[in-house]
């Protein structure tokens, strides 16, 4: 068996979860409300304070699935009742970002600003002009929202001048080397 999919999922006081005919799993908090369609052969039950997720059989597709689903359901219900953040650290000489209204504006050193709208479900907040939070509800939008902003200008290698993530490493380069006698 999965040893992640086995385990079972608790449900704090104030969230509620429940499962539809077809499958699909809604997770209600005090601020959220977040749900997804789950694959039709894993069977989800709400038991108690707990989800329990179960497979159909041994084969491969249902063992993956088994872990996959079990996660999911624990992201929607951590992000209900925590969230979750990403954080993205701007490097560079001329570097900077600043909210204008609810738009997110850099400059990149490119020869215009580089405007991000946000999308539904995120908050940007600029702490400082070179430090950006995104934070949400959804594991997978704030993930493709931060991941979305880092490819306007990902660090490059020799200065490490670009948007990284708080806890990225960026491997230096050695930048030419002179002539050697």
């Amino acid at each position: 068996m999965s040893r992640i999919g086995r385990k079972p999922i608790a449900i704090p006081a104030g969230v509620t979860v429940s499962v539809d005919a077809d499958n699909v799993v809604t997770v209600k908090g005090a601020k959220e409300t977040l749900s997804a369609k789950m694959h039709k052969d894993i069977s989800i039950k709400v038991e108690g304070a707990e989800v329990i997720v179960t497979r159909p059989s041994d084969d491969k597709e249902h063992r993956s699935l088994h872990g996959l689903t079990r996660t999911l359901i624990a992201n929607m219900v951590e992000g209900v009742t925590e969230g979750f953040k990403k954080t993205l650290i701007i490097h560079g000489v001329g570097y900077r970002a600043q909210l204008q209204g609810k738009q997110l504006v850099m400059n990149l050193g490119y020869s215009h600003q580089v405007v991000v709208d946000p999308v539904p479900g995120i908050t940007i907040e600029v702490t400082d002009p070179t430090t950006v939070v995104i934070s949400g509800a959804s594991k997978q939008l704030v993930g493709q929202f931060a991941a979305n902003v880092r490819e306007k200008r990902p660090p490059e290698p020799y200065k490490g001048a670009g948007i990284r993530y708080s806890d990225e490493v960026i491997k230096r380069k050695e930048g030419k080397a002179g002539k050697g006698k």
